[in-house]
């Protein structure tokens, strides 16, 4: 509330009094018509201030202000959205009860209304879907109460009272109204009017989170077969069955492909995500094992079955490294079939010149001895099998993983 003094012609004084319902009724005294009026207009969602007026020891209601602040128009619907991207969202305001419950039904919260009262030390989002009557403070302890319970808590905010809340949260978002007390707190500032860039961010933030994921399930691929596929090739062979110079070309085709996937084409979480570094590695000893077995099979083909000399087997063992890492490269972009989701453009570009470098040095001879084109061709057919082969495997593996 905030109150004024007033003095009269005559020399007597009034103090006058505006503020919230529940407040001013209390100093002014009950007024059942007062009551009644302003529970009628706190459920068509308006916002009522009290005014009262006349002595300090006896004052009196004088009138009621109906405010209406209507959500934007767009608000359900992004409500929605972030719902269903599994972000738990609640309403926080000093409002009334009434008012509350009629916005937070027009935006599409369903749930219940926290008693208004102080905020309990732990406290459940699901528990509620409004939070009436807050005060500024009260915001604040929400945020603690949140994380407590183990949230990453977003809290979205426009005054300087919101700043505190604003800073505890482990992301704070001012609206682009918000006063400058507020963008100084907040983490992230909206530039457009609405939630849009709530939701725009949450997606963005999966987007990199799920190309890291890729890159992560890349590396631990490779390198379980860069280290295996050199110990059981010098079983196999009794010689390095791959050299200094061939390891450099393995190197520079997949940074190729490790920059491309920066840019590849990749759905946001279905849900919020979170590092599980345990399975995250399982799920990459199991694709390095696949590619593994692929590039032991290729060289023991070459060895055991075409006879090839210990040079030609090295270049064998280029390329079907070369062609297996594309192969999972493929299988490792995509959390559901292979061709669920068209590759980007530069991802692409990257694999046909991946594959036209390692096929031409390999059949020029160059850097290498040379192999017959025919045994090029049939490992790449052979590297396709393969990663249709590996992604029946792979799917039913990422989803008991809870790779996603």
């Amino acid at each position: 509330m905030s109150a004024a003094t007033a003095s009269g012609p005559n020399g007597t004084t009034q103090r006058i009094v505006k503020g919230a319902f529940a407040v001013v009724a209390g100093l002014a005294g009950p007024s059942p018509a007062a009551a009644a009026s302003a529970d009628e207009l706190q459920k068509q969602g308006l916002r009522v201030l009290a005014v009262a007026a006349g002595p300090a020891a006896a004052m009196r209601l004088v009138g009621l202000i109906a405010l209406s602040d209507p959500p934007r128009a767009d608000s359900a619907a992004l409500v929605a959205e972030l719902i269903g991207l599994g972000v738990r969202t609640v309403m926080v305001t000093g409002d009334a009860p009434a008012t509350a419950l009629c916005v937070a039904r027009a935006v599409g919260l369903e749930g219940a209304i926290c008693p208004v009262g102080p905020i309990p030390e732990v406290v459940r989002p699901e528990t509620f879907a409004v939070f009436a009557g807050v005060l500024p403070e009260d915001k604040y302890k929400l945020v603690k109460a949140f994380q407590k319970g183990g949230r990453v808590v977003g809290m979205c905010g426009d005054g300087a009272n919101d700043a505190p809340a604003l800073r505890q949260a482990q992301i704070g978002i001012a609206v682009s109204t918000a006063t400058d007390v507020a963008k100084s707190a907040a983490g992230m500032v909206l530039t457009a009017p609405g939630l849009g860039g709530i939701v725009a961010a949450v997606k963005e933030g999966r987007v990199t989170y799920q190309r890291i994921l890729s890159y992560t399930l890349n590396s631990i691929t490779k390198k379980i077969v860069q280290v295996l596929f050199l110990a059981i090739g010098l079983v196999m062979t009794g010689h390095a069955i791959l050299t200094p110079l061939l390891m450099v070309l393995i190197m520079i085709t997949g940074d190729f492909l490790g920059m491309a996937l920066t840019t590849d084409n990749v759905r946001p979480s279905p849900s919020p995500n979170a590092w599980r570094i345990g399975n995250l590695t399982i799920a990459g000893v199991v694709m390095g094992t696949g590619e593994l077995a692929f590039c032991v099979s290729v060289l023991a083909f070459g060895d055991y079955r075409m006879g090839f000399g210990i040079g030609a087997l090295q270049t064998l063992a280029f390329v079907a490294v070369v062609f297996g890492n594309q192969a999972t490269t493929y299988t490792n972009r995509e959390r559901r079939r292979l061709w669920s989701s068209r590759p980007s453009i530069w991802l692409m570009i990257s694999s046909i010149a991946d594959l036209l470098i390692a096929s031409t040095l390999a059949i020029g001879g160059i850097a290498m001895t040379p192999l017959p084109a025919s045994i090029v061709a049939a490992t790449v057919v052979a590297a396709m099998v393969f990663a249709i082969l590996m992604d029946l495997v792979k799917v039913p593996v990422f989803r008991r993983l809870a790779i996603t």
